[in-house]
């Protein structure tokens, strides 16, 4: 994980993520914070303070390695990842909900990010921890997702047109891009996954399980409507795995990237099934009634 060519390339690929993101965000996507916020205020509450707390007695539970529990506490504080997007628009969810959340939760995670690193660090390494992830670290990384999003941002809003077509293929390129982040996070941490498997991966399915129910219930005993409930499921429910593992690799163990790597290909599991749920349900209230009229979607 720390070698030059990994240092070069998870970088850009996570400003390629970022560049695709931002060809779908307006400076309006911000300014929704205000028009909803009782639906953002549950969700950024939910991101940044409840989830990581779940997070840290999943550890507790599985009784994980010091780095692999960094890991997944850097993973449960890392904002919302693109994907979210794209299962929540299938499942009948408030797209626009979730992009300003991401783009909320991305400026946000410059200051939450390393101060629940550095607090499971000292709390799990101890002794073993170095200096831990440093404010100008995190910055820097934050600035290679900031950046890129604001030029995507700008793009969409000088040349529509281009950002229209680019879309799909950044979407296609993220995509590619984010398995070959993670398949190299695994490779290269092959013997401590042998080794740790059933932990990490029933650790990862529990979070992102959990992540999504209370996303989506919380929000409804809020009374927040339902496309918006869909939107903070996903949102908490997916996190940037590409960002995870992207900080973890300016950390002094590269075991702290397995717990990443693993929810970036576990999260489909649940998330799918979740997403395959609500789509049925949408299907189904949408079907008109026998000698009567089509239901009436919630």
């Amino acid at each position: 994980m720390h070698s030059p060519g990994v240092a070069i390339f998870l970088p850009m690929a996570l400003a390629i993520v970022m560049l695709g993101l931002g060809m779908t965000l307006t400076v309006r996507d911000f300014r929704r914070v205000w028009e909803v916020p009782r639906a953002a205020i549950v969700a950024l509450v939910l991101q940044t303070l409840v989830l990581p707390a779940i997070c840290f007695g999943l550890i507790l539970i599985f009784d994980l390695a010091p780095p692999l529990a960094v890991g997944m506490m850097l993973l449960a504080a890392s904002p919302g990842g693109t994907v979210a997007n794209l299962f929540s628009h299938l499942a009948g969810g408030s797209v626009a909900l979730n992009v300003t959340l991401t783009a909320v939760n991305s400026v946000l995670g410059v200051i939450t990010l390393p101060i629940w690193v550095n607090l499971s660090m000292a709390y799990f390494m101890g002794d073993e921890a170095n200096i831990g992830l440093q404010p100008a670290k995190t910055l820097q990384v934050f600035m290679i997702v900031l950046i890129p999003a604001a030029v995507g941002m700008w793009v969409l809003q000088r040349f529509p047109g281009f950002a229209e077509r680019a879309r799909r293929p950044l979407r296609v390129a993220s995509t590619i891009i984010l398995a070959l982040v993670i398949a190299g996070a695994l490779a290269g941490n092959h013997q401590i996954l042998l080794d740790h498997f059933v932990s990490i991966g029933s650790a990862s399915l529990l979070l992102s399980t959990i992540s999504l129910a209370l996303g989506y219930w919380i929000p409804k005993l809020a009374r927040i409507d339902h496309p918006q409930a869909i939107a903070s499921a996903f949102e908490i429910g997916i996190h940037n795995a590409t960002i995870a593992i992207t900080v973890a690799s300016l950390l002094d163990d590269p075991d702290i990237a397995v717990p990443p790597a693993v929810y970036g290909v576990l999260m489909y599991i649940p998330a799918g099934a979740f997403c395959y749920a609500l789509m049925r349900r949408k299907q189904r209230m949408e079907m008109p009634r026998k000698g009567g009229a089509p239901r009436a979607s919630l």
